[in-house]
This record gives C-alpha cells, structure tokens and sequence, in this order.
C-alpha cells in the first residue's frame, strides 16, 4: 500500500524556516501501526492523519516518528492550511476531534491557522538543580523570580525560565538524561525561554529527546501553555497576541502567535497560530 504524505513547514512564511511536518489526509483504512509506521518514514518531528469525526469536522491523530501524542500545534497549522491551500476548507471556523478533546480552529483571510487548545492545568514546580544537570549547565541560569513548572494545554511541558538570551545558547543537553528526566514528570518535553530579546514576547528552545526529536523550531503546544504560564503571572497582558520566536537555533526561524483570554483570575481561551507552507508530496509504502 502506498500512502501520500503532504510534506508542510509551520509558523514560517518561507520554506528555508518553520517546523516540517506530515500531514495524510485520508487516513481511515490505516491502522494504529501503519500510522506509526508511516510517521517514522516521513521523519518529521510528527506527522498528523486526518480521517471523518461523528464529534468533530475532522478527526486528526499525530504520531511523532517513535510514538503518537494526544496533540501537536504545529501539525494542526501544517494540517488545516494544507486542507485551505487544497480548497477543501475556506476561511471560516472548524473543528477537529483529537485525544486531547475537540478543539476550535479558525482559517483566516490570509491563510494563518489559530487552534484553540484546552485549558491550562498547573502542575508540579520542579528543582533546578535537576534541570541543570541534565543541560550541561549551571542553575544560576534561570530565572530567581520564576520557577520550572509543568504546564499542560494538551500536552504537560515543563516550562524553564532562563535569564538571557546568551544562556539559552549555551544549553549542551545530555539526551538521554533529558528524556529520562520529561519521563519522569510524564511530560512531553522542556520549552525553554528567555525574555532578553526586543520585539519578541519570549524566544525559545524546545527538547523532547525521548519522542525522538532532540530539539525542535516551532512547538505550538508548548507556545500555549508558555502563554498561559506568561498570563498568569502577570508578566504578559491576556487578550493581545504574543509573538514567541523559535528554531534560531537550528537556522530554521519561526514565529508563534499565542492569544490567552481571562476572565478574573481564571483563563478561559487558548489560541496558537501561524502560517504553513507547502514543501513537498511524497509517498510512503507499508
């Protein structure tokens, strides 16, 4: 069986930056092992499978390349403006069933892709010094005010502070102690950022060693739950759009928007969005 693999980078408007991933648009006769199987070949950091949703417009599963996670932002982007630039959806507000609930999505005029994602859930503060140790660095290099916090709007990322941008380039993880470490707190990975850059709410780094992607240019998921950790603290105001760099780094520049609605002191919407463009179609046999 041969299977069409849709190939689009996210929050990039140029193919040289972003975040690749698959996307298969007819995925109903596929099991859960060929999904895998599929998303291993294609070799993205995940690689989305849409099929037809009694709950939803569309039914999306994601699969990075060694397992499938309940969600994943910047295959959602690659996914609905991959269905927009096909014409089988136009600007307008849809749906999608996923394991992290069904969620909101709205295609604007210009293409950009804003999914809703679930609410905040605040977990656990973890230590530094075990952070510290697992980057190669030293915990003088976070933040003193801010702690290391699991934050999960779909998936539990643990959120770390750094206090410059110069720290957040000298990180040196250790791999495998790093997904040990996000095994540990049954997270899906790190998101560091820093606040040191003009013009950007917040610039980032991304680890999740153990779903086989060392480090990452775009992380929708963690965008969300960084704009909800930056909302509830007073550091950013909600209702206005973050703009989260990422993927310096690995020379693959990407923006992410973030919106995070409150109402009193509890948040009640969350947004992340960006555009997507198209890289190429290949085909996969299983």
């Amino acid at each position: 069986m041969k299977i069409k693999v849709f190939k689009m980078s996210s929050f990039t408007e140029s193919i040289s930056g972003g975040n690749p991933a698959g996307v298969v648009l007819q995925s109903a006769e596929l099991s859960h092992s060929q999904m895998k199987k599929v998303a291993a070949v294609v070799n993205c950091s995940e690689t989305a499978f849409v099929s037809e949703s009694d709950k939803a417009d569309f039914k999306v599963r994601f699969f990075t390349p060694v397992a499938e996670v309940d969600l994943c932002g910047h295959a959602t982007i690659a996914t609905f403006a991959l269905m927009f630039l096909k014409n089988r959806i136009q600007v307008g507000s849809y749906t999608q069933q996923t394991k992290a609930g069904v969620l909101g999505i709205e295609i604007m005029p210009d293409g950009q892709v804003m999914m809703e994602q679930a609410l905040p859930q605040f977990g656990e503060e973890i230590d530094k010094a075990e952070v510290a140790k697992v980057f190669g660095t030293d915990k003088k290099i976070f933040s003193d005010e801010l702690p290391i916090q699991v934050v999960s709007t779909g998936l539990r990322d643990i959120i770390v502070p750094v206090k410059s941008f110069q720290f957040l380039n000298s990180l040196e993880p250790d791999f495998d102690k790093v997904g040990s470490l996000a095994v540990k707190h049954n997270s899906a990975g790190f998101h560091f950022f820093t606040k040191d850059r003009n013009g950007f709410d917040a610039s980032c780094r991304n680890f999740a060693p153990h779903l086989g992607i060392d480090e990452e240019p775009a992380t929708g998921t963690a965008s969300g739950a960084l704009g909800c950790y930056l909302v509830r603290r007073g550091i950013c105001a909600s209702e206005r759009v973050l703009i989260f760099e990422q993927g310096y780094s690995m020379e693959k520049p990407s923006v992410v928007r973030v919106i995070v609605a409150k109402s009193n002191t509890s948040i009640t919407k969350v947004r992340v969005g960006g555009k997507a463009v198209f890289l190429e179609q290949v085909e996969v046999e299983i």
